[in-house]
């Protein structure tokens, strides 16, 4: 049997300081990466984390749906 290493195609950029807790990057997320923390940053907020960051696809759908600017899906440029 071959076992294969599967890099994940994306990965998210969370600015804990910058989020407010809306949650909005939880909800549009299509591959179910972020969740928010049970945290709190310098104001108050509950502040998404990366349960399972090996699922990023790297959409940025996150970012998209950021009213903050907190959140960013970048796509990975490793080719193999």
């Amino acid at each position: 049997m071959v076992e294969v290493s599967r890099k994940p195609k994306g990965f998210v950029t969370i600015n804990q300081e910058r989020c407010k807790g809306c949650g909005f990057c939880v909800e549009f997320c299509p591959t179910n990466v972020l969740q928010l923390s049970q945290e709190y940053n310098s104001h108050g907020y509950h502040y998404p984390i990366a349960q399972a960051p090996e699922k990023c696809s790297g959409c940025d759908q996150c970012g998209a749906y950021c009213p903050d600017f907190a959140v960013l899906g970048s796509r990975n440029n490793n080719k193999k």
